[in-house]
């Protein structure tokens, strides 16, 4: 007995412990969290106004923390809602309180609509703000808060109907004197009646879903071989995303600019918009980079753009923050797109020119206020660029899905006008089960210049370990003459990248200065091995060589050099050009902050490793390399090659996800080219295929199996 009662006050006293550690844990991230939007928006808060006192936030990650820090800046309670995955995420830690609504999928939590309506009630919430994605479209959800008497943080049920079908929303569209692009208006009712509309309208056509949006279900097709691909893929998607597999075929405008207008109405019948986002650069109709103000537009199609924005908003009697998104051609014709019935993913730029707190209007119209904005109060100040850092491999088809656990995560938030719109910290998990999303990273200038090297600066000292990212393309986008020439379209990437993203071409100035960078690491961490404990300085002076000789291996291509160890700097020769790199960096942090031959630079040291392995990331991208004294160079020169393995008869995953279908069994013959089997990643379809002629040995996985990136799926004999 006695031991059974010490046994439960040990357990009692754990648990007390753990409440205490996620208590303390939550108020420091609470605290760390509550500055950052007052740099970047406005908005005052009147104190008379009356307001919800406590809302709930039907969503995760990072649009789940904005959202709480406008409430807290309001000084409104919050609810957070959680999967069992999520249970210790950031957006949990920064609400008041927190309610599990399930298992990992989203199926299972997220869209559970009658568990969340549970949470509603049983928190006393009066309001629910829906964020992006998940219910936050979903009419019945509004309707049926609506019968609870709770007030949805955004626009009516009829609006999000009109406008969530892409048939209806075109009529609607058209109805208030919008411009429209040229399509078929009817459903599509399988391939061969695809390829039949897709050649009356002319290639090339977009096939897309009728439902939903986020670049998911789209296809463009050039011929009628990709149009019946582009059906039975955008079929599937449609179907896997928004449960719906409708699809209508369009005129796909060629070499179109991605240009939205951000809305704002109130249940009064006011309607403003907040000018202009430019959203051009995409990979798989998902946006990458944008800005804002476009470029591109001048204040007469600004202007048009935004009334015809405002129209529509008025037609349907809109009531929120939304967003009416174009396609503009190079004679500046634009097109409706769409309507986003809901807080874009790219707002935060919007905020940074215009100094309005979308959210915080959202919250306002919501309990019926007016605007108290109107159409001249609307600046443009200065230009504002967000990146998207997703834990992505670039290197694969612009950005495949990557997981992991974020083993070291340091924010760029050091720099002035840096503004990090984050959902995760340091040992977070990034999973199959939601978007790979990382942050946002906006950056603000007076000029789209400053804008961008400001940009290019965070990118540089953002610190990500644990999963593969997509920095290397950020960065290098920015820095692409096409791209600063403001040269873009939703083609620029493959584009500028015809033959995928290969990361950053070195320069011959710059890889001088990499090896340079390479050498001095390699020399200042042999100097730091070399300090032992009461020698003087003079000791280990006089045994150390005058003149490093050592080769640098980039690329697989060896350059020798010679470092001399000067007091404050090292000299570095390479290839008979005289490189200086300040020697006051620090190996034990991984930002190093050097001076090569007088410009500020920042690397990040990923690992230094024992055998003179040193992996470096520079100017974004990171670079495996070798840094060898010259006698071991020589040694290792005569070392045997490891064979090349030909894995042409292999197909295996390019990326964690889950098999949609699998089109061959063993003993099947097939051809190069020919599919094999679908992936689905974050609720995209990706067609493998084989890359040889061959006879199917093995088939290693069946429908509904979750697999790994890099796991063999089909073997040819």
């Amino acid at each position: 007995m006695s031991l059974l009662v010490k046994s439960t006050n040990v357990c009692r006293l754990r648990k007390s412990c753990l409440i205490s550690l996620w208590n303390n844990s939550r108020r420091q991230f609470q605290t760390s969290r509550v500055r950052l939007l007052s740099i970047y928006t406005t908005d005052p808060i009147d104190p008379n106004e009356e307001t919800f006192d406590k809302i709930l936030i039907a969503n995760r990650g990072e649009i789940a923390c904005r959202v709480i820090n406008t409430a807290r800046k309001m000084g409104i309670k919050t609810v957070a809602i959680h999967s069992d995955v999520d249970s210790y995420a950031p957006h949990v830690k920064l609400a008041d309180e927190a309610v599990c609504v399930g298992t990992a999928q989203a199926k299972d939590s997220y869209l559970r609509m009658d568990r969340i309506v549970d949470a509603i009630q049983k928190t006393g919430s009066q309001a629910v703000h829906p964020g992006y994605g998940f219910l936050s479209e979903n009419a019945e959800f509004v309707q049926k808060l609506e019968d609870l008497n709770v007030a949805f943080i955004g626009p009516s049920a009829s609006a999000i109907t009109g406008m969530g079908d892409k048939l209806e929303s075109k009529r609607l569209a058209m109805g208030a004197g919008v411009n429209t692009i040229p399509g078929f208006d009817g459903i599509v009712k399988d391939g061969e009646d695809c390829v039949r509309i897709s050649n009356e309208i002319g290639y090339p056509v977009m096939i897309k879903a009728s439902a939903g949006g986020g670049g998911k279900g789209m296809r463009i097709a050039w011929n009628d071989d990709e149009a019946r691909e582009g059906f039975k893929l955008s079929t599937q998607e449609a179907a896997s995303s928004f449960g719906d597999d409708r699809i209508l075929v369009e005129k796909f405008v060629d070499k179109p600019r991605h240009i939205e207008i951000q809305v704002l109405g109130d249940k009064h019948g006011n309607a403003i918009y907040l000018n202009e986002r430019e959203c051009s650069i995409q990979r798989r109709n998902q946006k990458v980079i944008e800005e804002a103000p476009s470029v591109f537009l001048d204040p007469a199609t600004r202007k048009a753009m935004g009334e015809q924005a405002v129209a529509l908003a008025k037609q349907i009697g809109y009531s929120s923050a939304g967003t009416v998104e174009f396609l503009v051609d190079s004679n500046k014709n634009f097109y409706f797109l769409e309507m986003n019935t809901r807080l874009q993913v790219e707002h935060p730029i919007t905020e940074c020119i215009t100094g309005v707190d979308l959210v915080q209007q959202m919250i306002r119209v919501a309990k019926g206020h007016p605007l108290k904005i109107s159409q001249s109060d609307v600046p443009i100040r200065g230009w504002a660029v967000e990146s998207r850092v997703y834990a992505e491999d670039p290197f694969k088809n612009f950005g495949l899905p990557s997981i992991g656990r974020l083993s070291k995560y340091q924010e760029p938030l050091h720099l002035d006008k840096v503004r990090c719109d984050s959902g995760i910290q340091e040992g977070s998990e990034i999973s199959i089960y939601y978007d790979p999303m990382i942050c946002k990273l906006v950056c603000y200038g007076d000029t789209r210049d400053e804008a961008i090297q400001r940009s290019i600066k965070a990118l540089d000292a953002y610190v990500i370990r644990g999963v593969t990212h997509n920095i290397p393309l950020l960065r290098d986008i920015l820095t692409e003459e096409r791209f600063n020439k403001g040269d873009i379209s939703t083609n620029y990437l493959p584009e500028v990248y015809p033959d995928g993203f290969k990361g950053k071409q070195l320069s011959v100035q710059e890889r001088e200065e990499l090896i340079a960078m390479l050498a001095s690491i390699s020399v200042k961490n042999s100097l730091r091995s070399s300090n032992i404990l009461n020698e003087s300085r003079g000791k280990i002076n006089s045994r150390l060589p005058a003149c490093w000789n050592i080769v640098v291996q980039v690329g697989g291509t060896e350059t020798p050099c010679s470092v001399t160890v000067l007091d404050g700097s090292f000299k570095v020769s390479v290839g008979g050009k005289e490189v200086t790199v300040n020697s006051n960096f620090d190996l034990a942090t991984p930002l190093i902050e050097a001076q090569i031959n007088g410009v500020e630079e920042t690397v990040q040291l990923i690992k230094l490793g024992p055998a003179g392995e040193i992996r470096i990331r520079y100017k974004g991208t990171a670079f495996q390399t070798l840094v060898l004294p010259a006698n071991a160079s020589h040694y290792r020169s005569l070392m045997p090659e490891k064979p090349k393995v030909d894995m042409s008869k292999q197909v295996m995953s390019p990326m964690p996800g889950l098999v949609k279908s699998v089109a061959c069994v063993p003993g099947d013959m097939v051809a190069e080219g020919q599919e094999v089997c679908v992936i689905e990643a974050m609720k995209m379809q990706n067609s493998l295929a084989a890359a040889a002629t061959g006879k199917v040995k093995a088939v290693h996985v069946k429908v509904g199996d979750t697999v790994e990136e890099e796991q063999v799926l089909v073997e040819l004999e």
